[in-house]
């Protein structure tokens, strides 16, 4: 590491959640001998690069700290000597959230950042780019660590790791973390009296839980969470709908279920929800452009030298946090425990060994150390994960490649797309949509525009209205 100071490079500094990062350093500026803070962004991304980072130089002079702050577009040289590098970045910017999102709920099934055919679609788009970014800190910064929370961060890390051959990587989620506290507010006890096992795919793990008295809590937990007196409230995640759990189901498993798992275990509810948000024009994707068109208003104060309140709202909050705890922890070995995107090494034998897993260890100076956990005793879970965790590999290999029969089996094996002609629609029309940002597919987005009249005109028509077009 860097014998004056450390340098930690954000990419996609321009993203509303750095005043968090640069709070969670300021926390810790004990820990972090900190020299420079360099947050890159790309040339569409400059003015709010340039209004976040004024912000964040007045962060850091009101915490009294000589840390340097760093702005530019120039991510190959803001590399040079990396101790760390954060990855926080949207390829395609919220538009191309708003066409994840928009498209598959045109055609009835799911629209969303991670999950189904828009989830499908931002790994396409987000994987060749940071494969990119590794092939630069192979040059500039051989022996930096790469700490991901862009999404989908599971198979953005399994990518970086298994694709880009960086093992020094770490990818992050804040799910856990809301997890953790509702526990301690159920039980009412401290989250330091709680042990906790989380094992699965981001967005789409488990977790057990124990007390200081080494009784395991992971049943009275199902009942006081999910039981007859289940409360909306309790779902802590706050950019997805709030449809309760079948309580009989959650009680077979054993463990307690991914915030996520709704779009799963109870998919019906929740599609229905997000078409009806559609059809008034207001999906998640609008709803967050908004919040973070108010966020860049305050952020422009120049009387704003902390974090605002208003931060929380957005659905990511406490990742940045937990990226300045994973630095801090490989910074000083100082063992913390939390819930990462690993690779696998048989931590869960139901799936692959070189694959990226979601589970619970310690950080160390060497890297993460996990807790193993072994198989799924319940086979509606392994068999559910295992198809998930072959969507994904298949997905990763699609965009790798630009291969369009990977991309279809994909759609074909995600459990939220109907197979055959709608898969291939939905494939067809969101390919054309993202041609921007998919240079791996642009031999079969070229057939697409040359042959398929009726896909683009579907496309261009549905992104000029918030009107639900007939199918």
């Amino acid at each position: 590491m860097a014998k004056d100071g450390l340098k930690i490079v954000t990419i996609g500094g321009g993203s509303s959640y750095t005043p968090e990062l640069i709070e969670g350093y300021i926390l810790r500026k004990d820990e972090l001998p900190i020299k420079e803070i360099v947050l890159v962004d790309i040339e569409d991304g400059k003015e709010k690069l340039e209004i976040v980072g004024a912000m964040a130089k007045r962060m850091v002079e009101a915490a009294g700290l000589d840390w340097t702050v760093t702005l530019t577009l120039d991510r190959k040289t803001a590399l040079k000597d990396a101790d760390f590098v954060t990855t926080q970045f949207r390829v395609g910017l919220l538009n191309a959230r708003v066409k994840d999102e928009r498209i598959p709920l045109s055609h009835g099934i799911l629209g969303q950042e991670t999950n189904g055919a828009g989830g499908i679609f931002k790994a396409f788009r987000t994987i060749p780019v940071i494969l990119d970014i590794i092939e630069d800190m192979k040059v500039q910064c051989p022996d930096a660590w790469l700490v991901n929370f862009t999404n989908p961060a599971g198979m953005v890390t399994e990518a970086a790791i298994k694709h880009g051959g960086w093992e020094k990587t770490v990818g992050l989620c804040n799910v856990p973390i809301g997890h953790v506290k509702t526990a301690s507010e159920k039980l009412e006890l401290p989250k330091e009296d709680l042990f906790f096992k989380f094992a699965g795919i981001n967005h789409f793990h488990w977790h057990k839980v124990w007390d200081k008295s080494g009784k395991e809590r992971t049943d009275d937990l199902i009942d006081l969470i999910y039981g007859p007196n289940q409360n909306e409230d309790d779902n802590h995640l706050k950019n997805i709908h709030s449809a309760l759990f079948h309580y009989e189901q959650i009680q077979d498993l054993h463990m307690l279920p991914c915030g996520y798992h709704r779009y799963y275990y109870i998919e019906d509810e929740m599609l229905e929800h997000s078409i009806e948000e559609f059809e008034n024009g207001e999906t998640r994707a609008q709803v967050v452009k908004e919040t973070e068109a108010r966020l860049f208003e305050l952020y422009k104060d120049p009387e704003l030298d902390h974090k605002p309140e208003e931060l929380s709202q957005r659905g990511g909050t406490h990742y940045s946090d937990a990226a300045c705890e994973i630095i801090a922890s490989i910074q000083n070995d100082k063992h913390t425990e939390m819930v990462v995107s690993t690779k696998n090494n048989g931590t869960i034998t139901d799936l692959p060994y070189d694959c990226a897993v979601e589970v619970s260890g310690v950080v160390t100076a060497h890297g993460f150390e996990p807790y193993n956990w072994g198989e799924f005793p319940n086979a509606g879970a392994r068999g559910i994960i295992q198809n998930m965790k072959g969507m994904e590999e298949t997905v990763i290999r699609a965009a790798i490649e630009g291969n369009y029969g990977a991309a279809l089996q994909a759609f074909t094996v995600n459990p939220l797309i109907p197979g055959g002609t709608i898969a291939k629609t939905v494939l067809d029309e969101m390919l054309y949509a993202h041609k921007e940002y998919l240079p791996q597919f642009a031999d079969k987005i070229r057939d697409i525009e040359e042959n398929q009249p009726e896909t683009v005109q579907n496309v261009d028509e549905l992104m000029k209205t918030n009107v639900k077009k007939k199918v």
